[in-house]
Parts: structure tokens; C-alpha cells; sequence
């Protein structure tokens, strides 16, 4: 199980996906800047089903370990919509990390100065636990946790790489 945060700016931005290992620990485990625009990806949060597959055929990458493929071909609910990039976390990044380091699970924004030292606008987040699933040395996924049991909000993203 790792801690995922999506997060992306409210007025624009592309979306970030983040995982972490422990949440205390503000250097992340994976940090991928997606090209899909976080209003693009609310419209398809409210669908209530979310399946982003990112996909790498570049043959010289074979070897290369899934994490530190450097870009990827991003689908968004089977529809190409553009291209993920694997990311250092910055300053910037590291401290919205820790604002958010007592918090497991949640959803909401942190308003723009909050973090200190940015001069960010909000930024809109989904924190929550997700089951990482390592398929072989081709393939890893993570899987949203819902923490009631209940039905609601499925989001999976998925790391495939393909020969």
C-alpha cells in the first residue's frame, strides 16, 4: 500500500500524480506530471469511474526499471489524451507535501500562499491509500482504496510498458 496525492491547479495546469511510501517522508516514491488539465479530469471523476493507462514502447527502455521510465503515453478511460513526464519533486512540491503530511485520506484545496514561500494559486487535491500491484517488470498499477467500502469514486492508474 502506498499514499497517492493527485493534485492540480484550480484555474488550469496539468494534474500530478504522487506516491509515496511514507507520508512523512516529502521526497516521493513516483512523481508524474500528467498532460491532462485538472478540470478535464474532475468532468471525468464525475462519472464516478477513472482508468489512466500509461503506456512506454521505447525499445531502448526495456531494462529500465518502470519508475524511471521518463515519459510515457498517457490514456485517460481508453482515450489517448496526451503524455505523462516523470518528474523531481521541487521545493514547491516538497512543501505542498508537507502542508499535507497529517493527512491519510481526503479531497480539497489548499488556498494559494498557504504553502510557504510559492506564490501558487490553489491547488486542488485527492489524498488517499492505494494498493500498488507490481504485475511483473512490464506492468504496475495502483488502485484507490475506498475507505468506507462503499460504492463510489473507482481511480486506478496503471504503468504498462509494451515490446
Amino acid at each position: 500500500m502506498v499514499i497517492g496525492t493527485i493534485f492540480g491547479q484550480r484555474r488550469g495546469g496539468h494534474v500530478w500524480f504522487c506516491a509515496q511510501h511514507d507520508r512523512l517522508n516529502t521526497k516521493p516514491s513516483l512523481l508524474l506530471e500528467l498532460s491532462i488539465p485538472t478540470t478535464t479530469l474532475i468532468e471525468e471523476m464525475r462519472c464516478g469511474l477513472v482508468r489512466i493507462a500509461l503506456e512506454s514502447t521505447d525499445l531502448e527502455l526495456n531494462n529500465c526499471p518502470l519508475h524511471l521510465i521518463p515519459m510515457w503515453t498517457l490514456f485517460c478511460n481508453g482515450r489517448k489524451t496526451g503524455f505523462a513526464v516523470r518528474r523531481r519533486a521541487t521545493q514547491q512540491t516538497r512543501l505542498m507535501l508537507k502542508t499535507m503530511q497529517s493527512m491519510t485520506i481526503g479531497a480539497g484545496v489548499i488556498p494559494s500562499g498557504l504553502v510557504s514561500g510559492t506564490a501558487c494559486e490553489d491547488v486542488l487535491y485527492m489524498r488517499a491509500n492505494y494498493e500498488c500491484i507490481i504485475g511483473g517488470a512490464d506492468s504496475e498499477s495502483f488502485h484507490l482504496i475506498n475507505p468506507d467500502e462503499g460504492p463510489g469514486q473507482e481511480f486506478s492508474i496503471f504503468l504498462l510498458r509494451s515490446k
